[in-house]
């Protein structure tokens, strides 16, 4: 039923919303903004850069956004110390749905430069065929990243698959006309999830590979 499948990064794959929310507030204080919520600095996971800081400071104008950028990077690949790691049965997981026959995907609010990192740090990036990043295209939830992919890969979007955490995973799939599944386990809360009508909640990241082989049984 499905050849390509999808993943979201942050909150789906690897376990890295406590130092992204921690990072953006480490960088509004540096710059004498207004440091936002733990909630709301968690809400943006997903978005772009840019549109996560105008989301945050709508009243600051565009003139932060670098400056922002800026001390966004150096906490969190520098200055930050929380933990980043797999969730539990990633790599297994993707190792085996690889050697089954499917081609997997990254569609991330990451930049190139942060995906990269994070591909060498964590040593799956080569499970991936392709992938596109907030500052190479346009942010979620605008589907035309997706558009990029399948238009890349060859896949009809009836054949694809999108898998993750956040409204904005789910909103941009369903808006490329792609079957979408919800993970429990990150960003967003599931009930926000339910609303755009994923067609599988997984809470454990495993589960993927067990639903899609009864799929194919």
């Amino acid at each position: 039923m499905y050849k390509l499948l999808i993943f979201d990064w942050d909150g789906t794959i690897i376990d890295s919303t406590q130092r992204i929310a921690s990072s953006i507030r480490a960088s509004a204080r540096d710059l004498g903004l207004p440091e936002p919520s733990w909630d709301a600095a968690k809400d943006i996971i997903g978005l772009g850069l840019p549109e996560a800081i105008k989301a945050l400071f709508p009243n600051e104008g565009d003139v932060i956004i670098e400056p922002l950028r800026q001390r966004y990077a150096h906490h969190y690949l520098e200055a930050d110390e929380t933990p980043t790691e797999l969730f539990p049965g990633v790599q297994r997981t993707l190792e085996s749905l690889k050697a089954k026959g499917y081609r997997l995907a990254v569609a991330t609010g990451k930049s190139r430069t942060g995906l990269e990192h994070v591909f060498a740090q964590t040593g799956i990036g080569s499970l991936f065929e392709t992938s596109r990043c907030a500052d190479e295209t346009t942010s979620k939830p605008d589907p035309h990243m997706l558009h990029e992919l399948l238009e890349e890969t060859g896949v009809p979007r009836q054949q694809a698959l999108m898998i993750g955490d956040t409204e904005y995973d789910l909103e941009m799939g369903q808006m490329a006309g792609m079957d979408t599944v919800a993970v429990s386990y990150g960003a967003h809360h599931l009930d926000r999830l339910r609303v755009l009508r994923p067609v599988k909640e997984i809470h454990h990241f495993a589960e993927l590979e067990s639903w899609l082989d009864g799929l194919s049984a």
